[in-house]
């Protein structure tokens, strides 16, 4: 099966749902069993969080109490750790079948989601790589960061779903390998309030009674590294550009439903 930076990837219209909510590209998974599959997509201010999270005491209450605030908390299905949503972020989701062990994979489609965010970047003059940044959200080697010493401007996430055999497909000579689903998402800061994100993932975890704290300055929007004259088309001009990043990403492909 071709690697993932061979693969052309078809562009999901989520229909008449333009902010998919904060586990949009969940839906993918169904489409990326035909055909490579992307999405550009936005939520409603939110926390959302891995499934551990959930696990822990106190979480419901804690869930309670930050909807009481304006920033309900939502459990996904990707790693990670705990990370904002809202107006001013973007986010890139490509979800693909693969053959064999997701560790196998896993890098590789980190490593090509990073370089399509770091694509469109450049046209703008801004060079982003992947790396650590201690104290941010979600900190992971796969984070996008800008300058030094290294700030944040994009996390990522994985999630991996074994995909079953077709039903009634003939087995000829060995087992054939397994199969999974991989989805790669990137949360991107393009024009964002990284202090109240930072506060309100702090008080998340405060709340759970957790020790984890999260600096504002290891993080850091897009927009603040463009001019000022070139901000208010920064969103619309980046989107564009990032969907001419993404391989094949010309190619749309509608939904005969919306998704809700």
């Amino acid at each position: 099966m071709p690697s993932p930076d061979k693969q052309s990837y078809r562009l999901m219209d989520l229909g008449a749902c333009p902010h998919g909510g904060p586990l949009a590209d969940e839906h993918l998974l169904q489409a990326a069993a035909q055909h490579p599959v992307a999405c550009l997509w936005s939520a409603p201010q939110c926390l959302v969080v891995p499934r551990t999270y959930a696990a822990k005491p106190g979480f419901a209450q804690a869930q309670q109490a930050m909807n009481a605030q304006g920033w309900p908390v939502y459990v996904r299905q990707s790693g990670g750790g705990v990370v904002p949503q809202g107006a001013g972020i973007l986010n890139l989701s490509l979800a693909r079948l693969f053959s064999g062990r997701p560790l196998d994979h896993s890098e590789d489609f980190y490593q090509q989601l990073c370089g399509i965010i770091a694509s469109a970047l450049l046209f703008f003059g801004i060079e982003a790589r992947a790396q650590a940044v201690e104290g941010s959200f979600c900190d992971g080697r796969f984070n996008l960061a800008v300058g030094n010493p290294a700030k944040k401007i994009a996390g990522t996430a994985q999630w991996w779903r074994r995909q079953s055999p077709t039903s009634g497909a003939p087995v000829i000579g060995t087992t054939p390998p397994e199969q999974h689903i991989g989805l790669v998402h990137a949360l991107i800061l393009l024009d964002y309030d990284t202090d109240t994100a930072t506060r309100q993932a702090n008080a998340l975890e405060e709340a759970l009674g957790s020790t984890q704290r999260y600096r504002a300055d290891r993080i850091v929007s897009l927009d603040t590294l463009i001019p000022p004259e070139d901000r208010a088309q920064f969103q619309g001009r980046f989107r564009t550009r990032l969907i001419q990043c993404i391989p094949g990403g010309g190619i749309r492909l509608s939904q005969e439903s919306p998704i809700n």
